[in-house]
């Protein structure tokens, strides 16, 4: 059978499409495109620093805010597995698809967060090479909290577990 199919045949693919894509553009294309004007404005030297000393503590802070967005998307992640996605057996591949993209979203902006703390960071302090840590640090993030086909495997299995116990998703 194709790996791309589980055993119970879900199409894996089709179930992750959706929130990958949608993850991709906000947390890949859109921070790229913003750096790339960062990187314009730093090239044309008329950017300043205008809070002065604050920007190494400004920049701490942001870190810590960085690191606590991180951990809340890891968090949210994990919840996923606990909360009913199914309405009917009848429909389950159908929505899990909509219950991931709908509870990916939220996780995915949160990792965009990280990288508009990067920005923020940049018009303040004009300092382009914290900017690109930022961001580089909301990609990493990006990867680890991305869907996988181990973990819509998982995910499937959660989804059975909770139908089996009753529990359905009531919008």
């Amino acid at each position: 059978m194709d790996s791309l199919v589980n055993d119970e045949g879900y199409d894996l693919n089709k179930i992750i499409v959706k929130p990958l894509y949608f993850g991709m553009l906000v947390n890949i294309v859109i921070p790229m495109v913003l750096l790339l004007v960062c990187y314009y404005l730093e090239a044309k030297g008329n950017w300043s620093n205008s809070i002065g000393e604050f920007a190494g503590t400004l920049f701490y802070v942001l870190i810590v805010l960085s690191l606590a967005q991180a951990g809340w998307s890891l968090w949210q992640r994990g919840k996923l597995f606990n909360q009913p996605l199914i309405k009917r057996k009848e429909t389950f591949e159908e929505d899990i698809i909509k219950g991931l993209l709908k509870r990916a979203k939220p996780i995915f902006v949160s990792i965009a967060l990280i990288a508009l703390y990067g920005y923020v960071f940049f018009f303040l302090t004009g300092r382009f090479k914290e900017t690109v840590f930022f961001v580089v640090f909301s990609f990493i993030v990006f990867q680890v909290v991305r869907p996988r086909f181990g973990f819509v495997k998982k995910l499937i299995k959660s989804q059975k577990k909770l139908i089996e116990q009753g529990k359905f998703y009531n919008e």
